[in-house]
């Protein structure tokens, strides 16, 4: 019988568990641990409504005031897990605190990766909402802007930049942006979107360093030795899972907490979004996920095992990006050795679905400015329909008909 329940971060994975824990009528002691100060907060605005100004920043608290008061927890908000005694069941904080738990659940997301150079001023990264209002600020002042990174981050950012009137310029190590998500042939179209609205590319090639001047940023180089002239650099190459913390506790840590199928990293002990590496009997295979609706999903999930279901945790991916006008829906997995075809709409048009496969089944949808067809068409990934015989693009209605 759990007495009391741990949750080592507090956004969105770590909020979910604690109100679903609270739904299933658990009502033991229950303490969420964050390090930052701020209520949890939705991450996905910080790039778009919050760098563009349109949302103030108490938009993106996930709950009131009076909902955290409702939720009966401990909240040790500003305050960084920095050990975990498993042997001791206690999780030590920065300042010498320890809280021991019966149930322990790690939900301490991501950190950027940093470039050399990332601490000169005028260099930023995105992961916080501070980091968001600080970079907004920055971006007030009209400064030629460098995207180091061509990811969903980047590519973000460069859109919102641009809609601000900023030179921009985009950088990226591969040839397209977002070429690990999408593949060549989205990313090409990405590609092609963002040169439509003046920004500049340039791509599949990385930076080599960060160039200073009076202690300040002043351009980046390229490994071909050009340079671009920058007042203001984002530095967007990925992230790392937040696990340094966790260093000597015996968890089994590779790209994130390693968990079996019901994000169990040991006896007691799950993770939950952006940290956990679980493997996902849907797709047979280890999976982490850096998906919004993941670390709800997830969070529902963890908090039934930790009340006993022992259910195994499944989720199909979705997420979505925002860039100018295009709103790019994604559902499944998208293998950039596998099968595509667009089955309905024109990508002429800037309106079109797009499906994805492999070893014969359907395993991604994609939607751009196509909300209806995904929603539509998403069913074919999680009943892991056959792939068309023909190589030809498939109707929709065809598709659906099977």
């Amino acid at each position: 019988m759990l007495s009391r329940v741990v949750i080592v971060g507090a956004s969105a994975a770590g909020l979910t568990v604690a109100e679903a824990l609270r739904r299933r009528g658990y009502d033991g002691k229950l303490t969420l641990i964050g390090d930052e100060p701020h209520p949890p907060y939705d991450r996905p605005p910080l790039s778009k409504q919050i760098l563009a100004g349109t949302w103030e920043p108490d938009k993106v608290r996930l709950r009131s005031d009076a909902a955290l008061d409702g939720l009966g927890a401990d909240l040790l908000l500003g305050h960084a897990a920095v050990g975990l005694d498993a042997a001791r069941r206690q999780v030590l904080v920065a300042g010498g605190a320890a809280v021991g738990y019966d149930g322990l659940v790690i939900a301490t997301g991501v950190s950027p990766r940093r470039l050399p150079g990332t601490d000169l001023a005028g260099v930023h990264l995105l992961r916080t909402l501070d980091d968001a209002l600080t970079l907004r600020a920055a971006l007030l002042d009209r400064p030629k802007l460098v995207v180091a990174g061509a990811g969903f981050l980047g590519a973000e950012v460069a859109a919102v930049a641009r809609e601000m009137g900023l030179d921009v310029t985009l950088t990226g190590l591969l040839p397209v942006p977002m070429h690990n998500l999408f593949g060549p042939r989205l990313g090409g179209l990405i590609a092609e979107m963002h040169r439509d609205h003046g920004v500049s590319l340039r791509l599949g090639i990385g930076v080599s360093r960060l160039i200073e001047a009076a202690g300040r940023v002043a351009g980046v180089e390229l490994a071909d030795g050009s340079v671009i002239d920058a007042d203001l650099v984002l530095v967007a190459v990925g992230s790392n899972p937040a696990t340094g913390w966790l260093a000597g506790s015996d968890l089994c840590l590779s790209d994130g907490v390693v968990c079996d199928s019901r994000c169990q990293a040991a006896p007691g002990i799950y993770a939950a979004g952006d940290v956990a590496s679980s493997y996902n009997p849907q797709f047979g295979a280890r999976m982490r996920l850096e998906h919004r609706m993941n670390a709800t999903e997830q969070g529902i999930a963890v908090a039934g095992n930790l009340l006993g279901d022992d259910l195994p945790v499944a989720p199909v991916p979705y997420f979505w990006t925002d860039q100018y006008d295009t709103k790019i829906q994604a559902y499944g997995i998208f293998p950039p050795d596998g099968e595509f075809q667009i089955v309905s709409g024109d990508p002429v048009d800037r309106r079109f679905a797009a499906t994805y496969g492999r070893d014969g089944v359907m395993t991604g949808v994609l939607g751009w400015n196509a909300p209806r067809e995904v929603r539509t068409l998403r069913q074919l990934v999680v009943d892991r329909a056959p792939w068309p015989a023909s190589s030809t693009s498939s109707p929709l209605s065809a598709l659906m008909a099977r």
